[in-house]
């Protein structure tokens, strides 16, 4: 099977970068893959991409060393499944608020015996003609991502990296804004706090700190607070941003 490239480095120290996908077409990770992104994540939480989609989307990048993921909406063991059987190398999974939650996660993403993963790889597997090498190595070519996004779960959060399986302590700005009640106040020292305990305790754990840069300011205060993999706005940003300096242009 195809080698994770990404997990290697990230084991390394290096701070990697990639983005999150919102827009069900292929051509847009046809178009940003020659930019220099280390990885997508195909978000199936908050848009309306689909796994048909996402398998398109993940054939349009076959020929870049770019790791793909899925971020699925909840922690489902069909969904794991599916995401994993399309051919992501990785998993984004939200709202994990406990150790016990993190390990459904790890059981459902690995083969046996590490887990309870079934035996119907699909596209993974090269549609099966390589099934032998890709069900021998797919465990360790995974990478696993826990979003920790609520106070529940920054209570937990050194358990919950701690789970054996789990790769990434995924710190969601907004959400953990949100769950203290700030709303919109991502630079709150609150905020800030939360995620330097994130780092913390992936430190500890041996794992890796990701999170998602909604500016450009963003990207280099994230870097500085330790974080390895850090998503680089979203593709509907771009979008937006783009248009907007365009616009701005008119009054120049």
């Amino acid at each position: 099977m195809k080698t994770n490239n990404l997990k290697r480095r990230l084991r390394e120290g290096s701070v990697c970068f990639g983005t999150f996908l919102t827009i069900g077409n292929s051509d847009v990770p046809d178009m940003l893959k020659h930019l220099g992104f280390e990885w997508f994540v195909f978000d199936m939480e908050h848009s309306y991409i689909s796994f048909e989609m996402v398998k398109e989307m993940e054939q349009a990048i076959s020929d870049k060393d770019l790791c793909p993921f899925v971020r699925i909406g909840e922690i489902d063991q069909y969904l794991v499944k599916r995401a994993l059987d399309a051919g992501s190398q990785g998993l984004i999974v939200p709202l994990v608020n406990s150790a016990e939650e993190a390990r459904r996660v790890v059981e459902f993403a690995m083969y046996p015996p590490r887990g309870v993963r079934g035996a119907g790889p699909g596209r993974a597997s090269s549609y099966g003609f390589e099934f032998g090498d890709y069900v021998r190595h797919a465990n360790d070519e995974l990478l696993i991502g826990v979003q920790i996004e609520t106070k529940q779960a920054l209570q937990n959060v050194e358990s919950i990296v701690s789970v054996e399986g789990v790769d990434i302590g995924f710190a969601g700005p907004s959400d953990l804004t949100m769950s203290h009640g700030l709303y919109d106040d991502r630079s709150n020292p609150t905020v800030l706090a939360a995620l330097s305990k994130v780092v913390d305790a992936c430190r500890a754990a041996g794992k890796i700190p990701g999170t998602l840069a909604a500016t450009p300011e963003e990207v280099k205060k994230f870097k500085d607070m330790g974080f390895k993999f850090i998503s680089l706005g979203s593709d509907g940003k771009f979008l937006t941003l783009g248009a907007k300096k365009y616009l701005e242009a008119r009054e120049a």
